[in-house]
This record gives structure tokens, C-alpha cells and sequence, in this order.
């Protein structure tokens, strides 16, 4: 049986599957960090004196992107009988904005220029934005600090994506959550493993509930209560067997 289903708010699945097939996805939008430091670059003087609001500071939507390859920085060349092509957009030098939103700067930095920040960098450069360092401190615990904030989503391995989730999962309320893993430590180096055993029981905590399939011992281990299914794998499975 299930019982208490009514004291869960919301139900998050966190596995291994693709977060997208657009390269114009990546961790600064998938975290939401990117929507504040659009409003950021939005308020910088020489974007005001320009008349630039957030919109202009997005490569997705008209306005600040280059138009020639319509913000993605490169070119796409479609091969008859192999894999496409990207080559780098002969207009923006890969840069994706127009001239006068490359202009703006805030500390020296460009918007450009942050999408090539990974995500250590990036805490540092926005240390005094909470709301950046609400959405980024977690890829940083999960050991992501790698990653940069432009990487397209579909170059992520699925350990990256289901980490990736797991760390907006983090950075969201988690009093009513329940927050569902598919073998989370699958790839993942001990030490990592290790740190996903704590995001998980910061998650518990603050108020959340997680079930996790998994094989892993150590995080087998850490776990409150262990169902054990079986007796063997798939057909032979499917029983409870502790």
C-alpha cells in the first residue's frame, strides 16, 4: 500500500534521460540563472542609455542576438550522407549577440563572456546575487563546478543531466516534495557518490522525501529504510523479498 499521498505538494523524477534535443538549452537557462542575469545586464547604464531591457540579453527570442545565426553562434551545414556540420557564424565570431549588446559590460564582463564562465567562476563573479548562487551553489555540491553555463544540454553525459536535475530540485522548496532517483550514482566516481549522499539528506532535512533505485551500497547505506526486490533480475524479479 501507499499511504500519505496527500501530504505531497509535488513529484519530481530525477533519471538519466536527455534534458532536451536543442543545442540552445544549457545549465544557465535550465537553472533559471540566466533570467536574472539578463535583468542584471537589463540595468547596467550603458544598457539603459541603449534602451535594452532583458529581453535584448537573450539569444533565443529576436532583438540582441545575432540574426545570421539566429543566436546559436555557429552555423549549421547539413551533409547528404554524414553528420552535419557546425561551423563557427562568420558574423558574431561564435559570440551570438549584435555589436551593441557585446558593449554592455558589468565588472568588465560581457553576456557573452558569461556563458563561457563555468560554474565555479560564475559563484565567484556573482557572489553578492543570491538568486544566482541559489541556482548554481547546487551544481557546485554535486561536482558539476565544471560545466560551462553555455555547454548545450544535449553534449551531457547522463550522469551530468541527471545531476543537473537533481541540483534544480535542490535549489527549489522542498517541504511536501517528493523527489524520485534512478540509480544516481551510475558513473559517478565514490568521492561523487559521496556528495550526492549529502545533497540528498539536505533534501530530507528541509522537509522532502526521496525514493532511490539503486544497487550502490554506500547509498544503500545511507538510507532510512531499505526495500530489497528480487529474488533475480527482470522476469525473475518483482517480488519483495526484505
Amino acid at each position: 500500500a501507499f499511504e500519505g499521498a496527500d501530504a505531497l505538494r509535488k513529484v519530481t523524477l530525477v533519471d538519466q534521460a536527455p534534458l532536451g534535443r536543442t543545442s540552445r538549452g544549457n545549465a544557465a537557462t535550465y537553472t533559471k540563472a540566466w533570467d536574472v542575469v539578463r535583468a542584471l545586464y537589463a540595468k547596467e547604464p550603458a544598457a539603459t542609455a541603449r534602451g535594452l531591457g532583458p529581453a535584448d540579453f537573450s539569444f533565443n527570442v529576436d532583438g540582441g542576438r545575432c540574426e545570421a545565426c539566429a543566436g546559436e553562434g555557429y552555423e549549421t551545414v547539413e551533409m547528404q550522407f554524414l553528420a552535419d556540420v557546425r561551423l563557427i557564424c562568420p558574423s558574431c565570431k561564435g559570440r551570438r549577440f549584435k555589436d551593441e549588446i557585446l558593449a554592455v559590460q558589468r565588472g568588465g564582463v560581457s553576456i557573452a563572456d558569461v556563458l563561457e564562465l563555468t560554474v565555479d567562476r560564475a559563484l565567484d563573479v556573482f557572489r553578492k546575487e543570491p538568486a544566482i548562487v541559489r541556482a548554481l551553489g547546487p551544481l557546485a555540491y554535486l561536482g558539476l563546478g565544471y560545466l560551462r553555463l553555455g555547454q548545450p544540454l544535449t553534449t551531457l553525459s547522463g550522469g551530468e543531466a541527471q545531476r543537473l536535475k537533481l541540483s534544480r530540485a535542490l535549489g527549489e522548496s522542498h517541504e511536501g516534495a517528493l523527489v524520485v532517483l534512478d540509480e544516481p550514482s551510475a558513473g559517478l566516481h565514490a568521492d561523487e557518490v559521496e556528495k550526492l549522499i549529502h545533497a540528498l539528506d539536505r533534501l530530507v532535512e528541509a522537509g522532502g522525501s526521496v525514493i532511490v533505485v539503486e544497487h550502490d551500497l554506500d547509498v544503500v547505506l545511507a538510507a532510512d529504510h531499505v526495500i530489497d526486490m528480487g529474488p533475480g533480475a527482470g522476469a525473475s524479479g518483482g517480488v519483495v523479498v526484505a
